[in-house]
C-alpha cells in the first residue's frame, strides 16, 4: 500500500494539505451524523479538487485553491484541455463532470444558503462522501499509476473512523471499556487510527507489556492486522471485525 506520508505526492503541498483536510473533514463530519456540515465540507472540497484537477491538466498549480466564479462552466472547460504531464479521462471528463452536482447539494439544498428547498440529510451527505472519497481515490490511482484498488486503500487510510468508545486526549487513546480483550482493544484503537501506528505508541495506549507482542503477533496470523518493524495497521478483515462484533 501506498505510505499516507507519500500520498498524493504530485501535487503541491499548498492544495495537497486542504484537500485531504477537506476530505477528512466529510468523513468525520458523515460518521459523527453531522450531514449539514458533510454537505458544507464537500462545497469546499470541490473547490480544491478543481484546483487540483486544473493543475494537473495544464502543469501549472495555482498557489492555493481557487474558487471559479462559475464553478460549472469551468469544469465544463476542463473537458477540452490537453494534458501536460499526466493525463486520464477521468481528469478531463469524470472528475469534472461529478464536481459540479456535489457543489449545487452545497448551495442550493439549505446547506450552504438559507432557503434552499430541501433540508439537507443523510441522502446528501452520504452522495457528498462517497462522491469526494471516489475523486480523491481518482486523483491517487492517476498520480501513482496504482490500480482502484490500491487507491482506494491508500484513501481509507487517510479516514479516521471516529466511535464513542474510543477517547483520546493530548494524543492518547483509550478504549472506555474494562472488560474488553486487549486484543479486541488493539484492534479498536487501530480502527481508529488512520493509516499506520507506531507499535510503541499502541502498547503505550494499551497499558500493557507482558504479552504485547503474543496479541500482535495472533491478529497478524489471523490478517486481521499488518504487521511491520514498528508498525501495524488494520485490515479490511479487522476493520469488518470490529464493525460487526465491537462496534455493533
Amino acid at each position: 500500500m501506498i505510505d499516507p506520508s507519500q500520498l498524493l505526492a504530485a501535487i503541491p503541498d499548498a492544495l495537497r494539505a486542504p484537500l485531504v483536510e477537506e476530505y477528512q473533514g466529510i468523513c468525520k463530519a458523515y460518521n459523527e451524523g453531522r450531514w449539514k456540515l458533510t454537505a458544507l465540507d464537500a462545497g469546499r472540497f470541490c473547490e480544491v479538487a478543481y484546483t487540483v484537477v486544473h493543475g494537473l491538466l495544464t502543469g501549472a498549480f495555482a498557489s492555493t485553491p481557487e474558487k471559479p466564479n462559475n464553478f460549472v462552466m469551468a469544469c465544463r472547460n476542463l473537458e477540452s484541455m490537453q494534458a501536460a504531464a499526466v493525463g486520464d479521462r477521468s481528469l478531463r471528463i469524470l472528475i469534472p463532470r461529478l464536481l459540479p452536482p456535489l457543489y449545487e447539494i452545497r448551495n442550493n439544498r439549505n446547506v450552504g444558503h438559507v432557503g434552499g428547498d430541501v433540508v439537507s440529510n443523510k441522502m446528501d451527505a452520504t452522495l457528498s462522501r462517497d462522491v469526494s472519497s471516489w475523486v480523491v481515490a481518482e486523483l491517487v490511482r492517476v498520480t501513482h499509476g496504482v490500480s482502484i484498488a490500491e487507491a482506494q486503500a491508500a484513501v481509507d487510510s487517510l479516514v479516521e473512523r471516529t466511535h464513542p468508545l474510543v477517547w483520546e486526549v493530548e494524543g492518547i487513546k483509550r478504549v472506555l471499556s474494562p472488560n474488553m480483550k486487549m486484543a479486541d482493544r488493539a484492534l479498536v484503537l487501530m480502527y481508529s487510527t488512520p493509516g499506520w501506528v507506531a507499535t510503541t505508541e499502541l502498547r503505550t495506549w494499551l497499558r500493557h507489556n507482558s504479552n504485547f507482542g503474543r496479541v500482535m503477533a495472533g491478529l497478524f496470523d489471523k490478517q486481521l492486522i499488518e504487521l511491520t518493524t514498528g508498525r501495524a495497521t488494520i485490515t479490511p478483515l479487522g476493520i469488518a471485525y470490529v464493525e460487526a462484533k465491537l462496534l455493533g
